[in-house]
């Protein structure tokens, strides 16, 4: 038994050396590992213990943190703008149908933000501790662990309207996510890898209803949906036509709901992907064997995605003297 212990030890800690190591290379340089050692030491501590504590009691914390990143980075930038509120003729990008009210998390970048103000004031950015945060749930929920290089600023802008033109939506084949990633410099295969977040967290019956009442002219039903499956989905999601005003939620990955891991990638191969966005990846020739790869290798999937996050966290970010620190995340100063 001393012996299996010692090789899972040791399988963890080359997990997390390999993960740490292919992260720790930014595609942008003003952004740096350690960015906050002296003005703020205690900044990426005082994050996790947040991010932890809020996970500990309500898991679901880690899937909406995780995601909240892609968001904001996917819409100007990883620039904190998905945090800033609506103003008088200013819908922002936080109440758009994409981010509210399924979008989760937000008290808790303001719980870690308050604690940094107290400790480090107008020191750390919205914008890092959206990136801090995402690596922690990702830490907590999946066991792995990267360097997360900061340096990015707050942005002041926020509309509604970009978030329609820039994410995409859960009704997207395979090319169009793979164009859709290119635009922000994210290759086919990172867009697949990034899509493993799905093993985490749930999805709104509206955002693939369509799949098992209207799939087309001549289908009711997606083909590409496990039978099976598709009649437990029903059972949650009622016909859009006899819904009540609540949107009923269903688990991405029925597996490892909890776990961010690459068991959503083995449910793609049984058709049990739960969004079209999400099942293309295994029906399209163009990304279906790197589905395959992920399937086979959960440490080599792992690492990837470390590695794809960082780079995802440098897209078209503030640095220098653009921008702003916010003191409060949800307002500009």
């Amino acid at each position: 038994m001393a012996s299996v212990r010692e090789g899972f030890r040791a399988l963890a800690l080359i997990l997390f050396v390999s993960v740490s190591a292919m992260a720790a290379h930014c595609p942008n340089p003003s952004l740096k590992v350690g960015y906050y050692r002296h003005t703020c030491p205690s900044a990426e501590a005082i994050i996790r213990k947040t991010v932890f504590d809020a996970v500990s009691k309500n898991p679901g914390t880690a899937a909406g943190l995780v995601r909240m990143h892609f968001h904001d980075c996917f819409v100007r930038g990883c620039d904190a703008s998905v945090l800033l509120k609506s103003t008088p003729g200013n819908p922002a990008e936080r109440d758009h149908p994409a981010n509210n009210p399924s979008l989760r998390g937000f008290e808790i970048i303001d719980q870690a933000k308050a604690q940094l103000e107290a400790a480090c004031p107008r020191t750390v950015s919205c914008a890092d501790i959206i990136a801090f945060a995402a690596r922690d749930s990702a830490h907590k929920a999946g066991g792995m662990y990267y360097d997360v290089p900061a340096g990015r600023r707050d942005g002041r802008i926020s509309r509604l309207p970009e978030v329609t033109q820039n994410l995409p939506p859960p009704s997207f084949n395979a090319q169009q996510l793979i164009a859709n990633f290119a635009k922000k410099g994210l290759w086919a295969d990172e867009m697949v890898t990034l899509s493993g977040a799905h093993s985490i967290g749930v999805s709104h019956c509206s955002s693939f209803s369509s799949r098992l009442y209207a799939f087309n002219s001549t289908l009711a039903q997606d083909p590409t949906l496990d039978p099976a499956y598709a009649t437990i989905l029903k059972r949650k999601c009622p016909p859009p036509s006899k819904a009540t005003q609540a949107d009923p939620t269903v688990l991405l990955d029925s597996i490892t709901a909890d776990a961010l891991d690459n068991k959503y990638y083995l449910q793609l191969s049984k058709l049990r992907g739960l969004l079209t966005s999400d099942q293309t990846l295994y029906t399209s020739p163009s990304t279906s064997k790197m589905v395959g790869n992920n399937a086979k290798n959960g440490f080599a999937w792992s690492a990837k995605f470390a590695k794809a996050m960082v780079k995802m966290g440098s897209i078209d970010v503030l640095t220098g003297k653009q921008g702003e620190i916010r003191k409060l995340c949800s307002v500009v100063n």
